[in-house]
């Protein structure tokens, strides 16, 4: 990520390609992995913003083939998050970048405060995230 990038505060953690692999309902974020491309491994990640979420979310694929949820606010700056290429962390997309592990405690930077994590369900090729 390069120095303007963390400035503005540009993550590089996308929107799924394809908008409709993914729906919240009744509090719970339904996700399906056959439309979810980017979910597809270890490594890949995807945010979600909108279709009435109370709150952006970052979902990550971990390099342990696990998946893994977060609110995607960074607890210093409020910035959005990104997973940290080939490790099991998550650092803001700011020029302090604070760096989390996948439970959502603080390694390194600003931050102070645990991000806020949600539990991932697996449910054959879907992932279920209530968020209430």
């Amino acid at each position: 990520m390069g120095l303007l990038a963390k400035i503005f505060g540009i993550c590089e953690t996308d929107l799924p390609k394809d908008e409709g692999c993914w729906e919240y309902l009744n509090g719970e974020v339904m996700i399906d992995l056959k439309k979810a491309a980017e979910l597809s491994k270890p490594g890949g990640a995807i945010r979600m913003e909108g279709k009435g979420l109370p709150e952006r979310l970052l979902v990550v694929h971990g390099m342990d083939k696990k998946f893994y949820s977060f609110r995607n606010k960074c607890t210093h700056m409020a910035r959005r998050l990104d997973p940290v290429s080939g490790k099991m962390t998550i650092r803001c997309c700011s020029i302090f970048s604070s760096t989390f592990d996948y439970a959502g405690r603080v390694i390194s930077g600003a931050a102070k405060k645990p991000l806020k994590t949600f539990k991932v369900k697996t449910d054959d090729n879907k992932l279920i995230i209530p968020l209430i």
